[in-house]
């Protein structure tokens, strides 16, 4: 049997997109699975679709709160929020941040899954800016990323080349179904299958033939 195709589209603005990425990260070697990360623009869906942030229903917002530190420490995944965070939130883009994340993906994707990381950690654990260049350059130091590399990223963020492609990808994941994110679309028994939050990873591996083994799997035996 191949393995199944399973893309995420997500965007480092949104913190349940990092609940459900590090939870497909621990899967992705112990499904029969390739794991595709697919960076977007979560504001450039939510405008498509009229989708409207959480935090802008005040019940919603009180909600999250709580949710937000119920899941965490659920997933063991170090986000953190307060009522002040939502401010921050809705005052900055991430679209400098998702197109430098785009150009990672063209250039050297091998870089991908820790430079999402780290752009999550500085947002959702530090509580830092990822909207301005020099945020930007603290993060892709703290993935690795050489001087050189990172100044060249930055010289293609305001590309066609890469602006086209966070577009495309933005507009691929409406044609899927998707009004926010985490957006996982798996294509099984040939048709894609859409799957919207990080709580529906357990209806995921349902649907593929999987296991669900809880939010922090123990790799079993065989596939060591």
């Amino acid at each position: 049997m191949g393995r199944t195709l399973v893309e995420l589209f997500y965007d480092v603005v949104s913190p349940y997109s990092w609940l459900g990425f590090e939870v497909l990260c621990r899967y992705q070697h112990i499904w029969n699975i390739d794991l595709r990360f697919r960076p977007a623009f979560l504001g450039g869906i939510m405008q498509a679709t009229g989708n409207k942030p959480p935090a802008m229903l005040p019940k919603r917002g009180e909600y999250m709160l709580k949710d937000l530190e119920r899941m965490g420490k659920y997933y063991q995944v170090p986000v953190t929020i307060s009522a002040s965070d939502f401010q921050r939130i809705l005052g900055k883009s991430s679209l400098g941040a998702m197109r430098f994340i785009t150009a990672i993906d063209m250039t050297q994707p091998k870089y991908l899954e820790t430079l999402s990381r780290e752009f999550w950690m500085r947002f959702w654990s530090q509580h830092e800016d990822i909207s301005q260049m020099e945020s930007i350059v603290a993060v892709a130091g703290r993935a690795g990323l050489s001087s050189e590399f990172t100044q060249k990223l930055l010289d293609m963020i305001s590309s066609p080349e890469v602006k086209n492609r966070l577009k495309e990808t933005t507009e691929e994941a409406i044609k899927y179904g998707a009004f926010g994110m985490p957006a996982v679309v798996a294509h099984f028994n040939g048709k894609p299958h859409l799957f919207f939050g990080s709580d529906r990873l357990e209806l995921l591996a349902n649907v593929i033939g999987e296991k669900w083994l809880g939010p922090v799997p123990s790799v079993p035996s065989s596939k060591m």
